[in-house]
């Protein structure tokens, strides 16, 4: 028998990650911009394969650019094979990646990227998950905790895709039960541009059980009031996956097509928990 509770949340968790995926570009707003961040929302689960985008009009009110603009990037995005135009009464743009097309994609971004500013973003990550978690223990309600832990358990088993579209909805909803409007839309923000870049570790069984396992300690906690714990599995989490990152990142660097993970030295619970902010330009001192 469905639970109408559950139901609800997962009917409202999708606009959080729509709401996140339309933040206004406002004057800076070029094509190029635009582009990216549509390619975000697609990347992030936010729009499934198959479904329609918001219209020219629609997309150009949210994002704060003129109908010109969205229309120079939906252009781009079709050349690149991310969106399919179709024609008639019930037309559109209509996503059309696979899931292997958005690794390409997240990987390509990943590479991009420096080891300092994949752990700074990390850290920032950490410090406003940290800090919603703190505030989602004193405000949040017992009914309201025990629907995101339901929605979480019946996804742990699902597809990748799916799992982690709910996973993410999970961690906004969390951040959300902090009741902070500011820290919330901090962490929409930062969810929106490290999402991309933790899909990559789907494919890993161990290091997606990894993060719903703290996901779940984070919860449990939440649902104790225990402060210490909670921050202590964001903590763990985030790290574990930043680290995940930096190992992919280097690997794929030296051009090696096989991914081979070390877990002893990555493991977030064990004596390998590095600190932030070190000094070999990774953001995390060696042990």
């Amino acid at each position: 028998m469905s639970d109408p509770l559950v139901e609800s949340s997962a009917q409202s968790s999708p606009s959080r990650l729509r709401i996140a995926a339309f933040t206004p570009i406002g004057d800076e707003g070029r094509s190029v911009l635009v582009e990216g961040q549509l390619v975000r929302a697609i990347s992030t689960g936010t729009f499934a394969q198959g479904e329609r985008l918001p219209s020219e009009n629609e997309l150009a009110q949210l994002l704060g650019v003129s109908v010109v603009t969205v229309r120079e990037a939906l252009i781009a995005l079709r050349h690149r094979g991310y969106i399919e135009t179709r024609r008639g009464r019930n037309g559109g743009s209509f996503v059309r990646p696979s899931p292997e097309a958005m690794k390409a994609v997240n990987t390509r971004a990943l590479l991009q990227m420096s080891r300092l500013a994949l752990a700074d973003l990390g850290l920032h990550y950490e410090a406003t998950s940290s800090n919603c978690a703190e505030y989602a223990c004193l405000r949040a309600s017992a009914e309201e905790l025990e629907v995101v832990r339901r929605l979480l358990a019946e996804v742990r088993d699902k597809p990748s895709d799916v799992w982690r579209q709910r996973v993410t909805n999970v961690q906004l909803e969390l951040a959300a039960l902090s009741q902070s409007v500011r820290l919330t839309n901090e962490h929409i923000r930062l969810q929106t541009e490290f999402t991309p870049l933790l899909t990559l570790q789907d494919f890993d069984m161990k290091a997606r059980n990894s993060t719903h396992d703290e996901l779940v300690a984070q919860i449990n906690g939440t649902i104790a009031g225990d402060f210490n714990g909670v921050k202590q599995a964001v903590r763990r989490s985030v790290r574990f996956s930043v680290r995940w990152l930096m190992a992919y990142r280097e690997e794929k660097l030296s051009a090696r097509h096989e991914i081979s993970i070390d877990y002893e030295a990555l493991d977030s619970s064990g004596s390998q928990l590095r600190e932030p902010l070190g000094q070999n330009g990774d953001g995390y001192r060696a042990d």
